[in-house]
């Protein structure tokens, strides 16, 4: 298919063609479903821990004679039910990852893209740079196009162009190796240059 290329901040700079098996699509909702949660899955720390009956510090002497007081028969000051005692069946530390086949990690992001060009939120430009690093510069070029919350994808980012964008909210860049399904559904629009157009078709031929 042919899409339109734009000069960021200006008009219409020529055209490109984009892959139907990459960009054209119809979107499964399921697909981007499974990756999004594999990808949170493999974010959480796991570090969550608390103390049970074991870890905690306390007397296990018997707190009443087993017999005759009319009371239960606690053997330990550690059981979860007192004051200060252990937690019962608490998280431990442990990998909240899942497994996800890589072809299915695959398509899903294909799928990610078609969804973004089906809905008319993707962008395609010549190049991602700036002659300084400056915020304002970046902020007048957007604001042509009227984008608010956008990831800027490229093959390998211009400096000036990552530390300008680094002070905008809502605006994100990413390198090609780093596309992922999250960050792409996560913008409003998504913003590909021509080289990173050339990077993702030969990832995902």
């Amino acid at each position: 298919m042919e899409v339109d290329v734009i000069k960021l901040g200006a008009d219409k700079s020529g055209a490109a063609t984009l892959k139907d098996e990459i960009f054209g699509l119809e979107p499964r909702v399921d697909l981007l479903h499974r990756y999004v949660i594999w990808q949170m899955n493999k974010r959480q720390q796991g570090t969550h821990a608390t103390k049970e009956r074991g870890d905690v510090r306390g007397s296990t002497r018997k707190i009443v004679r087993q017999k005759g007081s009319g009371g239960a028969r606690h053997g330990s000051k550690k059981a979860p039910q007192f004051r200060g005692g252990g937690v019962a069946h608490g998280p431990r530390p442990r990998s909240h990852a899942t497994d996800l086949p890589k072809k299915v990690r695959k398509l899903a992001l294909r799928h990610a893209l078609s969804a973004k060009q089906t809905a008319g939120e993707l962008i395609v430009i010549d190049e991602a740079k700036l002659d300084q690093a400056k915020t304002s510069e970046l902020v007048s070029k957007l604001k042509h196009h009227e984008l608010k919350s956008a990831l800027f994808m490229d093959g390998t980012f211009d400096e000036n162009f990552a530390r300008a964008a680094k002070n905008i909210q809502g605006v994100n860049v990413l390198p090609v190796a780093g596309a992922n399904v999250y960050d792409i559904l996560k913008h409003d629009k998504l913003v590909l240059t021509k080289a990173a157009v050339e990077g993702l078709e030969a990832r995902l031929a």
